[in-house]
């Protein structure tokens, strides 16, 4: 049950992590918001432009008390080595995991109209400024088990959000809200750990479908979406219990990667850095046909396309500052693609 009082600050992240005798005692900091006083301070953050956008569509503000939609995109990534190098702090885990939000859109749909009307879009959605912090926590974000117990409140709250109204004051009058949660801002890494799947090397290659790497590589084009998060927790469930007495190999080819519990719905998508290494991987690619003038040859042998290569590394060092790398990373595909 999340409480009826709003007016309630940072908490500690830990709250619910009951230490006894049997409990492992939780060696690590975690602060946070309760979402539902998170999502109040955001959406009176933007009463100003709710009211604008109610104005600009034409609709009578003292009318419409109900039939709002929100649209809130999810975010959580680890950030990296937070290590004191001097010092003498707690004995925590050197890395820290940020889980944030972003209200997308705000909509509003008239009793008796089929659609509804978008009355706020967010101009600038990958912004720092629009990313609004709910929790950070000192944990490696490969620590699955960690990440469950810290962040398992969190998803409670989200829950509870998803399946009830908030009522709350906008431009004077109590207007209802109703939440959808798209937790769209994960990269595969955390994907994975919130859908409790194998990591990276994993032979699943995929965390949208069952595809093998075998599998992929002799299908590159023809995909669909096939995994789903409640499909994922009963593969857990087969995982956990192997009710058909299977072998640990037939196990796992039966779950089709799941290894562990998951605890966080992500959507499918392709985040912004891996985008930038596909755009990259493509342009690379059209320069060196360029150098080598591609379309005057029917059928480049595999020296001349390492000559090209080899000349394009040297211009991309000489005028880019861009070292040649073996395989496309994500700081080398920004600078390629921002130049």
């Amino acid at each position: 049950n999340v409480s009826s009082s709003w007016n309630v600050g940072i908490i500690d992240g830990l709250s619910g992590w009951r230490a006894s005798v049997d409990d492992v005692p939780a060696d690590t900091i975690s602060r946070r918001f309760r979402y539902d006083v998170a999502l109040v301070s955001a959406l009176k953050d933007l009463e100003e432009d709710i009211m604008e956008g109610l104005k600009e569509r034409g609709i009578d503000d003292s009318t419409c008390t109900s039939g709002f939609t929100v649209v809130v995109k999810e975010s959580c990534d680890g950030m990296g080595d937070v290590s004191e190098k001097q010092g003498c702090g707690p004995a925590v885990p050197e890395k820290a995991v940020r889980f944030s939000f972003t209200v997308m859109s705000i909509s509003f749909k008239a009793e008796g109209e089929e659609d509804a009307v978008t009355i706020f879009q967010e101009k600038k959605p990958n912004s720092e400024l629009s990313c609004r912090p709910l929790c950070l926590m000192f944990v490696d974000e490969s620590d699955h088990e960690m990440l469950t117990a810290i962040l398992g409140p969190v998803v409670a709250e989200r829950k509870a959000m998803k399946e009830s109204r908030l009522i709350l004051a906008i431009g004077g009058l109590l207007r209802s809200f109703r939440f959808f949660f798209r937790a769209t801002g994960c990269d595969e890494k955390m994907v994975r750990d919130m859908e409790g799947l194998e990591a990276a090397g994993s032979t699943y290659i995929c965390t949208l479908c069952d595809s093998t790497r075998a599998e992929a590589s002799q299908n590159m084009v023809l995909h669909s979406i096939t995994r789903s998060h409640d499909e994922n927790l009963e593969r857990y469930e087969i995982w956990r219990t192997n009710p058909f007495s299977e072998s640990a190999e037939e196990l796992r080819d039966r779950v089709k990667g799941v290894s562990a519990k998951p605890f966080l719905e992500t959507q499918p998508t392709l985040d912004a850095l891996h985008c930038d290494i596909g755009n990259a991987t493509e342009f690379y690619k059209i320069f060196q046909d360029e150098i080598g003038e591609v379309y005057l040859k029917s059928n480049p042998t595999r020296e001349q396309r390492r000559s090209w290569r080899s000349a394009l590394d040297k211009q991309l060092r000489k005028n880019l500052k861009l070292k040649p790398v073996m395989r496309m990373n994500g700081n080398y595909a920004r600078r390629l693609m921002t130049r």
